[in-house]
């Protein structure tokens, strides 16, 4: 009997121990807002956990609906990463709820930041060429696609996570290093992919691509600034057809999932191709190399159209 005791004693120790060890090892949760965030995310935590994303593919970051589970993943996650108010403006209400850590990062130190009609981009002569979101002077959020950025995203996730699990602080840390080295070669490469294009004129329906113009010398021509719910009058589109006529051999992007049902008719009979840009990857692997992927397919998009004229 002394035996099956001592026995049953030194079970219950060996299961504690592992369970103790399995609670000191168990993965920090990570939950972003956008597909983005969670690709700079997965390059970060790679090896060790995989990060989750709030936004299904092809939700707006705008003006996402949040279900009864959304809040309870917003709730629960131990660090979670968003824009900030000039992207997810359906957050900040949630938010207040959540005592766990969060980040806007759009307040990092460090970020480089542009304000929509810094550079005079052409928008037609008149106002309702902006969108409400994209007001002259704004805050332009779509700050994940410049690299420089990017670094700075990771940088600060790479010290969270090690803080929130010191026991794979070093692994962090070396994929934040891998990061930072695969952005320099995927530099080299965009730089010489996009040399050609540069000058060249094409529109975008959605003022979306500034930073990584900025980044590889491009410069959108115009843009169709008009909300997906609101059809244009008829005069807006000639105005707007006037100017692709005055351009001539030209690309107009839209983004997906949906093409605006203003684009065939802006077209109809031009020497203009229509195509998409997709500034949030949607459908992007959560992958170390995401990040790389979704700015690689920007570039390849863009030349892809334009080359072809």
């Amino acid at each position: 009997m002394l035996i099956v005791s001592r026995l049953f004693a030194v079970f219950v120790v060996f299961v504690t121990s592992l369970w103790i060890a399995g609670a000191a090892q168990a993965e920090v949760r990570v939950l972003t807002s956008i597909k983005p965030l969670q690709l700079i995310a997965a390059a970060v935590q790679d090896g060790v956990a995989v990060p989750e994303v709030l936004l299904p593919p092809g939700a707006s970051p705008h003006n996402y609906a949040l279900r009864p589970s959304d809040v309870r993943r917003v709730q629960s996650a131990d660090l979670l990463y968003w824009i900030g108010p000039d992207m997810e403006g359906f957050l900040p209400r949630v938010l207040k709820g959540r005592s766990l850590p969060t980040v806007a990062v759009q307040e990092l130190p460090g970020l480089k930041l542009r304000h929509f009609g810094e550079d005079n981009h052409s928008h037609g002569e008149e106002a309702d060429d902006h969108d409400h979101d994209h007001r002259p002077g704004s805050l332009d959020a779509h700050l994940w696609l410049s690299p420089v950025n990017a670094r700075v995203i990771a940088t600060k996730m790479a010290a969270d996570l090690s803080a929130a699990d010191p026991a794979n602080a070093a692994r962090y840390q070396s994929n934040l290093q891998g990061f930072d080295g695969r952005l320099d070669a995927l530099d080299v490469r965009l730089k010489a992919r996009l040399a050609g294009i540069a000058g060249k004129p094409y529109f975008v329906f959605h003022e979306a691509f500034d930073y990584f113009e900025d980044a590889y010398g491009l410069k959108h021509t115009g843009v169709f600034s008009v909300a997906a719910e609101v059809q244009p009058g008829a005069q807006h589109v000639a105005a707007m057809r006037t100017r692709l006529q005055e351009v001539g051999k030209t690309c107009v992007f839209s983004e997906p999932p949906l093409r605006p049902r203003l684009a065939e008719t802006l077209v109809a009979g031009l020497p203009v191709k229509l195509a998409e840009l997709d500034a949030l990857g949607g459908y992007t692997p959560a992958t170390a190399q995401g990040y790389e992927q979704l700015l690689e397919k920007l570039g390849n998009d863009l030349v892809g159209c334009l080359e072809s004229l």
